[in-house]
């Protein structure tokens, strides 16, 4: 071995036996409260992302979508068609607030998938719940964030896993969340005049 490749292997070495200290104190386990929010894309791509993980794992899971629900998109129609008996999809949105144009009609279809979702979340049989753009429906105040956050702390089963994506979280569910993640814009296609397309933005 070279001095360099020598010294590089006991450099890795000290890091291992380091990282392998700091994991052997990592033993407990709890089902997550999971926040992805900020002006990134990538929210709710991430939260599939662990949608699909739990389904590798056999792990019952459902997703509740609060605003989309206009168009198709590639998680819910591979859900739908090979995952169904793992993965329970709920699309109670009927498109974003400037396509609907009726804000009760929007309460009404925010508080319906709210009911879905707690339904859903109680089941301690499902161990992972989406709740896709729910921060959306908390900023324009068709729920109320209180009630939100004092369900999740109060009846959210020990092991179940929640995800909450959208923008701009309100401040009382970070603060109870066990995993916050901002999504930072830094390019977007968009703003060169390319349109959404699929694969890529559903």
């Amino acid at each position: 071995m070279s001095e360099d490749t020598d010294r590089h292997a006991q450099k890795m070495a000290k890091k291992k036996a380091a990282r392998d200290k700091i994991m052997a104190t990592k033993t407990e386990e709890k089902g997550l409260i999971i926040v992805h929010t900020g002006k990134g894309k990538g929210k709710s791509s991430s939260a599939f992302g662990m949608i699909f993980r739990a389904i590798a794992h056999g792990m019952p899971c459902a997703v509740v979508q609060f605003i989309k629900g206009g168009m198709g998109t590639g998680e819910r129609d591979l859900i739908e068609s090979r995952f169904s008996d793992l993965c329970q999809f709920h699309t109670m949105g009927e498109g974003f607030t400037w396509e609907t144009q009726d804000k009760s009609r929007d309460i009404e279809m925010a508080q319906a998938a709210w009911e879905k979702s707690k339904e859903l979340i109680r089941d301690p049989a499902n161990r992972m719940v989406l709740l896709d753009e729910i921060n959306i429906a908390l900023r324009y105040d068709y729920l109320d964030i209180d009630e939100v956050v004092e369900f999740l702390v109060e009846e959210k089963p020990d092991m179940t896993h929640v995800i909450l994506t959208g923008r701009n979280a309100k401040d009382d569910l970070i603060e109870i969340a066990d995993l916050v993640t901002e999504m930072e814009l830094i390019k977007h296609p968009f703003r060169a005049g390319v349109k959404a397309q699929a694969g890529v933005e559903y």
